[in-house]
């Protein structure tokens, strides 16, 4: 990874993540302080060796430690310049303001909580079941009503067609479609609003 690139928000995310990690950032403390092997640092922080090398494999991914061979250990040293640079790009005003403008948009939208809610009640295309809160209901809801064209009258027979791939209930759905106010009825004739 070159660090005079600017971050994605995917790389801006496992940046923090990385960081986060309370036996990353030990590591992270251990390896300012000198250069170390992994039976070292797994002493120090009373670790299993696999897992330290697991977290260092973590930090390296983002070039933050480098390892040299002495003997038949591996030492780890941290890259304080890769460090720096990238805190100074995580942390610039304009990294973060993509970062909330990220392209990670769903169907339903920008909002992490509907992408949650949505990961929560669907597999794949199906609906576990109806969720009970309101709230979340509203989220699935606007998942399905995306189902159907803007510019387009279904009967009733057709939106039951498209609502039968997602979930069996499907007069329960119709009939929450139509009091969410996403779609319309009348005369068995059914539109998205």
């Amino acid at each position: 990874m070159s660090v005079e690139t600017n971050l994605s928000a995917p790389l801006l995310l496992d940046f923090f993540k990385a960081l986060a990690d309370e036996s990353r950032l030990r590591l992270v403390g251990l390896l300012a302080i000198s250069e170390r092997s992994v039976d070292e640092l797994a002493t120090l922080l009373e670790l299993r060796a696999p897992t330290v090398s697991h977290h260092l494999k973590r930090l390296k991914a983002l070039d933050l430690v480098s390892m040299r061979a002495q003997g038949t250990s591996h030492v780890y040293r941290l890259n304080i310049d890769a460090l720096h640079a990238l805190s100074r790009e995580a942390l610039s005003v304009e990294t973060l303001g993509a970062a909330a403008v990220a392209p990670a948009v769903s169907a339903v939208g920008a909002d992490a909580w509907d992408r949650k809610v949505l990961r929560d009640f669907l597999i794949a295309e199906t609906l576990k079941e109806i969720p009970a809160s309101r709230k979340k209901r509203d989220v699935v809801l606007r998942w399905l009503v995306e189902r159907f064209a803007n510019d387009r009258r279904y009967t009733e027979k057709e939106v039951n067609a498209v609502l039968v791939r997602h979930h069996p209930d499907v007069a329960t759905l119709r009939r929450e479609l139509v009091g969410a106010n996403l779609m319309q009825r009348a005369n068995n004739v059914y539109w998205r609003v």
